[in-house]
């Protein structure tokens, strides 16, 4: 099991639980809107097809050979039609800076990020690095160059 070392930003609310799995059966990680102290009262309001850098309050060390896919949460995005506007973002494992998330709202009505809220999940998996070669011709499939929408209906 791999370990995820955090620190927590100057002015993060310490009260706010670390990253944390709702369900043993859990896949992702919640992660939890830290806003500014001046803001933790009345929230962020994000308008429709607005986005927005929402800070978790933490930093955080991840292993080399894994990385940190941010993914939006089902609850958001089927009920206000927040998301996130990079699913998946990916957080390498020489990054050091803060972690924010970066939400979107797809929604018809404005949407309040509370402080505290749970905003998105992280999910943990392994990378591998591929060596990128340049070749004179790629060899044939049964599918060849068809593309987007070439296998079926959608």
């Amino acid at each position: 099991m791999p370990v995820i070392k955090v620190t927590r930003e100057k002015g993060a609310d310490v009260a706010l639980p670390l990253p944390d799995y709702e369900t043993q059966g859990s896949a992702g990680a919640d992660l939890r809107a830290n806003l500014p102290a001046a803001d933790r009262d009345t929230g962020w309001t994000l308008a429709p097809m607005g986005r927005v850098v929402v800070p978790t309050g933490l930093r955080v060390e991840i292993p080399q050979g894994v990385e940190m896919q941010i993914r939006p949460r089902s609850g958001l995005a089927a009920k206000h039609g927040v998301t996130l506007a990079n699913a998946p973002g990916t957080i390498d494992s020489d990054y050091r800076g803060p972690l924010g998330v970066i939400l979107i709202n797809l929604g018809a009505e404005p949407f309040v990020i509370g402080h505290g809220d749970r905003i998105a999940q992280a999910v943990i998996a392994p990378v591998l690095q591929a060596e990128y070669q340049l070749v004179d011709a790629l060899s044939d499939t049964l599918r060849g160059a068809g593309g987007f929408g070439s296998t079926g209906r959608g």
